[in-house]
């Protein structure tokens, strides 16, 4: 079962690889600052989500940042992409079922 920090990293990740600190940011900005991911949260789902094969680190980085060579850089594999979208298909049918049932306008 895919955790709330598991869908928030993946979620973070579906548009393109990124880093941690990019993860956080992203996070905490779709979220409107209601959820913010520590690094040891965030890291430590990034590892349970490589070891899941959900995710795996990667060359691919942004050109246009300034280097860090202690930045690594993360991006979904085949199968993080299909977990992803399944649990946002799943996250679309609650939100209609709450609008549905009169909580959400």
């Amino acid at each position: 079962m895919l955790t709330t920090a598991g869908f928030h990293v993946l979620l973070a990740l579906a548009s393109g690889s990124g880093h941690g600190y990019a993860v956080m940011r992203f996070v905490e900005e779709v979220s409107g600052g209601a959820v913010k991911l520590g690094p040891g949260t965030l890291y430590r789902t990034i590892n349970r989500l490589e070891a899941d094969g959900l995710v795996e680190e990667t060359d691919e980085g942004d050109p246009a940042a300034p280097h860090d060579a202690r930045r690594r850089y993360y991006k979904l594999t085949p199968q993080g992409e299909r977990v992803a979208r399944e649990e946002a298909e799943l996250m679309a049918r609650l939100v209609t079922a709450a609008r549905e049932a009169g909580l959400i306008a």
